[in-house]
């Protein structure tokens, strides 16, 4: 599969000097469909050379193609490319990626800010791809030329796509959810040391509400133009510990129909995702693998299976409380932000979305 032009589509990143915009550099830089045009930030960081305004958190030099690249200001009218990835602060996302889709821009966000309007697309590509035909409902509701779709909390990822093949063979009533999340989910400079060595935090602001609400959203279907959420109640419960990349969740849940853990876990390491997800270039061979050791998956050990894409699942068994109970480990930078979003982009790609 190939993406439909026969040269790459230069594409802007939104947010680029910060950790999820400095992943989508790094996934971008060799990427067979597009290339880096434009790199988007503060005013402040606007106006020199991305290599003399970025703080580079991630292993490695800046890449040589984006060093010398003059960051711009978050001007919509500016931009050229029709393709903008955002990995804007939510604090300010929602008008800037307004802007750029009324301006005839396609915009796929990491950020929160329109996950839950009813006509915006809140996509994981291997479990929701058709909710995609909401963008139409979006530009004609909104008179944009372009639109915006959007990439899930980054704890929502995992969970949900360990949910979805369970949901799909067995119906999901309920699920309880305890996330240990990583360090790098709260951004730089993230929690203070003396607040995280030799503790868990058992708090993150505004979590357990997006985790509460939208994997519905997700695993719903769709209607009269926006989606009906699955009839699904999720309780989470959020901590943050000293991990530096890697949200691992224990996950209890109950099912509408019987399924025994090893149906269960057969179903989990089945799932694929429909096409054509498979075979985008982002896409790992395997979505989901399910792991037998008893003290699997850690972060330390599983997170970058399938280049950081694929979900690790351990320890299915049976729940004395709910049915169910599972272990589910995601890169919360790569599959649950820049890898996630990119995949969402190849998606558009390769329906022609972006024609």
């Amino acid at each position: 599969m190939s993406e439909p032009e026969n040269s790459k589509r230069p594409v802007a990143i939104l947010g680029a000097t910060g950790v999820v915009g400095q992943h989508l550099v790094q996934h971008l830089v060799d990427h067979p469909w597009f290339v880096v045009s434009e790199l988007v930030a503060s005013d402040r960081s606007a106006g020199r050379p991305y290599a003399e305004s970025v703080t580079w958190r991630i292993p490695g030099p800046v890449p040589d193609p984006v060093r010398d690249l003059v960051v711009r200001e978050p001007d919509a009218a500016r931009l050229e490319s029709d393709l903008v990835f955002s990995a804007l602060d939510a604090s300010v996302a929602r008008e800037i990626e307004a802007a750029c889709a009324a301006r005839g821009k396609v915009v796929v966000s990491n950020a929160r800010s329109h996950r839950m309007d009813d006509d915006v697309p809140l996509i994981v590509p291997e479990v929701n791809a058709g909710h995609l035909e909401l963008v139409e409902a979006q530009r004609e509701r909104r008179g944009w030329g372009g639109f915006i779709v959007t990439n899930p909390n980054c704890s929502v990822i995992g969970l949900t796509l360990a949910l979805a093949p369970i949901a799909k063979t067995a119906g999901i009533r309920r699920v309880v959810v305890t996330t240990m999340q990583a360090l790098s989910g709260a951004g730089y400079p993230g929690v203070a040391s003396i607040d995280v060595a030799d503790n868990v935090v058992p708090a993150i602001p505004g979590e357990e509400e997006k985790i509460a609400s939208e994997p519905r959203k997700i695993l719903g279907r769709l209607a009269n133009d926006r989606v009906v959420p699955a009839d699904l109640l999720v309780s989470a419960h959020t901590h943050r510990v000293g991990v530096s990349d890697g949200h691992l969740l224990a996950v209890s849940l109950e099912t509408d129909e019987p399924l025994s853990p090893a149906d269960a876990a057969g179903v989990l390491a089945a799932f694929r995702g429909e096409p054509p997800v498979p075979g985008l270039p982002s896409a790992p061979p395997e979505p989901v693998v399910v792991l037998d050791a008893d003290d699997r998956p850690q972060p330390r050990l599983d997170r970058m299976r399938g280049r950081g894409m694929t979900v690790s699942v351990g320890r299915v068994r049976a729940c004395p409380v709910l049915g169910l109970a599972m272990e589910v480990l995601s890169h919360n930078t790569i599959r649950g932000a820049a890898g996630g979003t990119l995949l969402i982009a190849e998606l558009l790609a390769a329906e022609g979305r972006l024609a």
